[in-house]
């Protein structure tokens, strides 16, 4: 009798930014626009950094990323509050999922979510990395 060994998948997801397509999206919609995407602590954590419009750019890139990595996308009951990307004391971005995107990431037995966000003068490109259950 053969014991098969289950076995995991790589999830993988990228996204890239054009920061002012961002950064027009807060002129025409402000309050509205923020709340709706970001959760009050990365809106926090951008207020006080003098590259604002980049750090939310990379905050919304990760966040694609994260959907693709998931093979959903933006659809159904998902919040784009359902991901919150933070930093550690070391700058290092981390992943928190909540709600409808955790149940997804669940499912997948995803228990961890890695994250690169890079920056150029006029674009963020962020990719999202996971293992997941066969």
């Amino acid at each position: 009798m053969a014991i098969k060994k289950k076995m995991k998948k790589i999830l993988h997801g990228i996204d890239l930014v054009d920061f002012p397509r961002i950064e027009e999206m807060i002129e025409r919609h402000g309050s509205h626009f923020l709340d709706r995407i970001f959760t009050q602590t990365e809106q926090e954590q951008a207020n006080v950094m003098k590259n604002r419009i980049e750090r939310l750019a990379g905050r919304f890139a990760a966040k694609e990323a994260i959907l693709k990595m998931l093979g959903t996308g933006w659809r159904g009951k998902i919040a784009w509050t359902d991901i919150e990307i933070t930093n550690n004391q070391f700058g290092q971005p981390q992943v928190r999922l909540s709600g409808e995107v955790k149940k997804i990431a669940s499912k997948l037995g995803v228990k961890e979510v890695s994250l690169s966000i890079t920056h150029t003068a006029n674009f963020v490109i962020a990719s999202a990395v996971a293992l997941a259950k066969e």
